[in-house]
């Protein structure tokens, strides 16, 4: 991965990641960067995504699994923020599907946590200079595998289930009626290739589609 151009002024970094130890470890590690400085840490995605519209950072560096929204979520609503900044993936999760989903998100880099610390400061030097920063190994999985079937409507309500959530739970919950989360449940188990609903969760959950 070629090395970015290093900025004149520090490189203003908000912090994603719902693991406190975790997040205190990756600021200082960034903080010892000369052109990079931390401004501000969010413990899950609501927060985060309120302190990028009150700090305005160069890079957004986020989980994926986070309470309160997701990493893929905290990506998408800052495509469209007014400051737009660029958003780096960090997770556990190597899987096609979740890399798919982040670049339509917006995400400028997808990295694994067990990379090692420097990569993640160059990854954060090359997505400010708009360059892009992925695993190119995981990047070629991502698009010669199988496309996620699934639609937003028929991933929410997956999702929902694979938690335990009952029908008329999810019903009451996303404001639609019994019968048509039935339905989308129904397409999300055939899409699939699911026995069930259970099934069909795991299915998607290790494909990274949910």
């Amino acid at each position: 991965m070629t090395a970015a151009p290093r900025s004149s002024a520090p490189i203003r970094v908000l912090l994603a990641e719902d693991q406190t130890m975790l997040r205190g470890a990756l600021a200082a590690l960034l903080d010892l960067e000369p052109d990079i400085t931390v401004i501000a840490q969010a413990a899950n995605g609501r927060e985060a995504r309120r302190l990028a519209r009150l700090h305005t950072p160069d890079v957004v560096i986020t989980d994926i699994e986070m309470p309160e929204r997701t990493g893929l979520e905290l990506a998408d609503d800052l495509k469209n923020a007014a400051s737009s900044p660029h958003v780096i993936i960090l997770t556990t999760f190597a899987r096609p599907g979740y890399l798919r989903r982040a670049l339509e998100a917006g995400a400028r880099g997808y990295l694994l946590k067990d990379r090692p610390a420097s990569e993640l400061a160059e990854a954060v030097r090359r997505v400010h200079a708009g360059l892009r920063a992925i695993d190119p190994d995981l990047a070629a999985e991502a698009w010669s595998g199988d496309e996620d079937p699934l639609s937003d409507r028929e991933r929410q309500i997956l999702h929902l289930a694979g938690e335990g959530r009952s029908t008329a739970e999810i019903a009451a919950e996303l404001h639609l009626s019994e019968g048509t989360v039935r339905n989308y449940l129904s397409e999300a188990i055939a899409k699939l290739g699911a026995a069930n609903r259970i099934d069909a969760a795991r299915i998607a959950r290790a494909r990274g589609w949910l």
